[in-house]
């Protein structure tokens, strides 16, 4: 099978299941909480892949990388990957059932990367044009400071992007010289 099949199949069932119990939100933020441990520990996806470490330790792990939001559901998730031994796909489930959810409930993410950091006032009214522009859309928002921007912003929205960095503009000058327009 294919790796991308797995964790989606997997992640559409429990989101179902999340549905019917009305535990969907609480899964949702558990499995974000998931994937920040993913990221933050590499050694977290060969540990889960190790056919040598015991099912009952990384059952003990993934309960404790979930903190203090896994419930019922998300133990009982947890027991059914172990069961038929998918916990290698678990990382890729976490992907998939926040991707399912927030399609399902209309979550824009929204990156907004600076060259310095801004002040929540600044942040404020970018959002503020975010959301005018977006009016169907629910927001997460996540902020990043990459001083090669020199200057300016650039959001991202799910797959648009607009650049307003100075080093965008610096970027379309050399492209336009080069094209002779």
């Amino acid at each position: 099978m294919i790796s991308g099949l797995i964790p989606h199949r997997y992640a559409k069932a429990l989101y179902k299941y999340g549905k019917e119990t009305g535990a969907d939100k609480e899964l949702y933020d558990c499995m974000k909480t998931v994937i920040a441990a993913y990221r933050s520990t590499p050694e977290l996806q060969k540990t889960m892949s190790n056919p040598y470490v015991d099912k009952s330790e990384k059952k003990r792990l993934l309960a404790t990388i979930a903190g203090k939001g896994a419930d019922d559901a998300y133990n009982r998730f947890v027991s059914l990957v172990l069961d038929h031994d998918r916990e290698e796909f678990f990382e890729l489930m976490a992907y998939a059932f926040r991707d399912i959810y927030r399609k399902a409930n209309n979550i824009s993410q929204v990156r907004i990367t600076t060259a310095v950091e801004m002040a929540d006032d600044e942040l404020g009214r970018i959002r503020e044009v975010v959301e005018k522009s977006y009016p169907e859309s629910k927001f997460e928002y996540d902020t990043v400071v990459n001083p090669d921007l020199i200057g300016g912003f650039i959001i991202d929205v799910d797959s648009t992007r607009l650049d307003a960095s100075i080093s965008g503009e610096l970027e379309q000058l050399r492209q336009n010289l080069l094209t002779g327009n």
